[in-house]
Protein backbone atom coordinates (compact mmCIF):
# COMPACT_ATOMS: atom_id res chain seq x y z
CA UNK A 1 0.00 0.00 0.00
CA UNK A 2 1.29 3.43 -0.91
CA UNK A 3 2.80 5.21 2.10
CA UNK A 4 2.39 9.30 1.60
CA UNK A 5 5.19 11.20 4.06
CA UNK A 6 4.58 14.59 4.58
CA UNK A 7 7.43 17.06 5.95
CA UNK A 8 9.11 20.90 6.59
CA UNK A 9 6.13 22.09 8.58
CA UNK A 10 7.50 24.42 11.48
CA UNK A 11 6.87 27.82 13.29
CA UNK A 12 7.40 31.32 11.56
CA UNK A 13 6.84 34.81 11.56
CA UNK A 14 4.14 36.40 9.45
CA UNK A 15 5.64 36.71 6.02
CA UNK A 16 7.64 34.30 6.41
CA UNK A 17 8.56 31.18 4.21
CA UNK A 18 8.52 27.38 4.26
CA UNK A 19 8.67 24.35 1.64
CA UNK A 20 6.65 21.14 2.86
CA UNK A 21 7.60 17.82 1.08
CA UNK A 22 5.47 14.86 0.58
CA UNK A 23 7.11 11.92 -0.58
CA UNK A 24 5.54 8.72 -1.86
CA UNK A 25 6.82 4.92 -1.22
CA UNK A 26 5.89 4.21 -5.14
CA UNK A 27 8.65 3.55 -6.97
CA UNK A 28 7.16 5.16 -10.15
CA UNK A 29 4.48 8.14 -10.68
CA UNK A 30 1.15 7.15 -11.78
CA UNK A 31 -1.38 9.11 -12.94
CA UNK A 32 -4.10 11.32 -10.75
CA UNK A 33 -3.69 14.22 -8.66
CA UNK A 34 -1.88 15.19 -5.78
CA UNK A 35 -3.04 17.84 -3.18
CA UNK A 36 -2.07 19.21 -0.64
CA UNK A 37 -4.38 20.44 1.67
CA UNK A 38 -4.36 21.99 5.50
CA UNK A 39 -7.09 21.53 8.03
CA UNK A 40 -6.76 24.67 10.98
CA UNK A 41 -9.35 23.78 14.41
CA UNK A 42 -12.52 24.00 14.43
CA UNK A 43 -12.31 24.28 10.28
CA UNK A 44 -12.97 22.25 7.46
CA UNK A 45 -10.22 20.48 5.32
CA UNK A 46 -9.67 22.41 2.48
CA UNK A 47 -7.72 22.06 -0.57
CA UNK A 48 -4.58 24.58 -1.18
CA UNK A 49 -2.81 23.24 -3.85
CA UNK A 50 -3.07 20.05 -6.66
CA UNK A 51 -0.91 18.45 -9.20
CA UNK A 52 -1.16 16.42 -12.39
CA UNK A 53 1.68 13.82 -11.58
CA UNK A 54 1.40 12.69 -15.42
CA UNK A 55 -0.05 16.39 -16.89
CA UNK A 56 2.16 18.69 -14.17
CA UNK A 57 -1.10 20.50 -14.87
CA UNK A 58 -1.63 22.65 -11.23
CA UNK A 59 -4.54 23.92 -9.36
CA UNK A 60 -5.32 26.24 -6.70
CA UNK A 61 -7.83 28.14 -4.50
CA UNK A 62 -8.23 31.79 -6.10
CA UNK A 63 -6.82 33.24 -2.68
CA UNK A 64 -3.88 30.84 -2.71
CA UNK A 65 -2.11 31.91 -6.23
CA UNK A 66 0.83 33.77 -5.93
CA UNK A 67 1.85 33.06 -2.16
CA UNK A 68 1.76 29.35 -2.54
CA UNK A 69 3.31 27.34 -5.04
CA UNK A 70 3.39 23.31 -5.69
CA UNK A 71 6.30 21.49 -7.79
CA UNK A 72 7.44 18.00 -8.37
CA UNK A 73 10.32 16.00 -8.81
CA UNK A 74 9.00 13.34 -10.39
CA UNK A 75 12.59 11.69 -10.24
CA UNK A 76 12.02 11.23 -6.34
CA UNK A 77 8.64 10.43 -6.52
CA UNK A 78 7.86 13.83 -4.29
CA UNK A 79 5.71 17.12 -4.52
CA UNK A 80 6.33 20.27 -2.78
CA UNK A 81 4.48 23.20 -1.53
CA UNK A 82 6.08 26.69 -1.14
CA UNK A 83 4.69 28.68 1.29
CA UNK A 84 5.28 32.28 1.03
CA UNK A 85 4.29 35.68 2.34
CA UNK A 86 2.69 33.54 5.34
CA UNK A 87 0.05 34.94 7.65
CA UNK A 88 -1.67 33.96 10.85
CA UNK A 89 -4.35 32.46 9.12
CA UNK A 90 -2.36 30.11 7.43
CA UNK A 91 -1.49 28.41 10.81
CA UNK A 92 -2.73 24.72 10.57
CA UNK A 93 -2.26 21.36 9.91
CA UNK A 94 -1.05 20.11 6.40
CA UNK A 95 -1.55 17.48 4.93
CA UNK A 96 -0.84 15.70 0.72
CA UNK A 97 -2.94 13.15 -0.35
CA UNK A 98 -3.30 11.20 -3.31
CA UNK A 99 -5.64 10.04 -6.02
CA UNK A 100 -5.70 8.13 -9.10
CA UNK A 101 -9.27 8.40 -9.96
CA UNK A 102 -8.73 12.32 -9.05
CA UNK A 103 -9.56 15.01 -12.21
CA UNK A 104 -8.09 18.23 -12.82
CA UNK A 105 -11.18 20.16 -12.05
CA UNK A 106 -12.26 17.90 -8.76
CA UNK A 107 -8.67 18.14 -7.48
CA UNK A 108 -8.97 20.50 -4.97
CA UNK A 109 -12.04 18.74 -3.11
CA UNK A 110 -10.41 16.87 -0.59
CA UNK A 111 -13.10 13.84 -0.04
CA UNK A 112 -11.92 12.62 -3.22
CA UNK A 113 -8.64 11.53 -2.04
CA UNK A 114 -8.09 7.99 -0.73
CA UNK A 115 -4.46 7.98 0.22
CA UNK A 116 -3.07 10.61 2.75
CA UNK A 117 -0.13 11.30 4.89
CA UNK A 118 0.21 12.26 8.39
CA UNK A 119 -0.23 16.28 9.08
CA UNK A 120 2.21 18.72 9.27
CA UNK A 121 2.11 21.64 11.09
CA UNK A 122 2.38 25.11 10.29
CA UNK A 123 2.55 28.07 12.92
CA UNK A 124 2.52 31.68 11.73
CA UNK A 125 2.58 33.89 14.51
CA UNK A 126 5.10 36.86 15.70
Amino acid sequence: QVQLTASGGGSVQPGGSLRLSCASSELTVKRGYMGWFRQAPGKEREGVASIGRLSGQKWYPDDKKGPFTISQDNAKNTVYLQLNSLTPEDTAMYYCAEDQGVQGWDSLKPDLYHTWSQGTQVTVSS
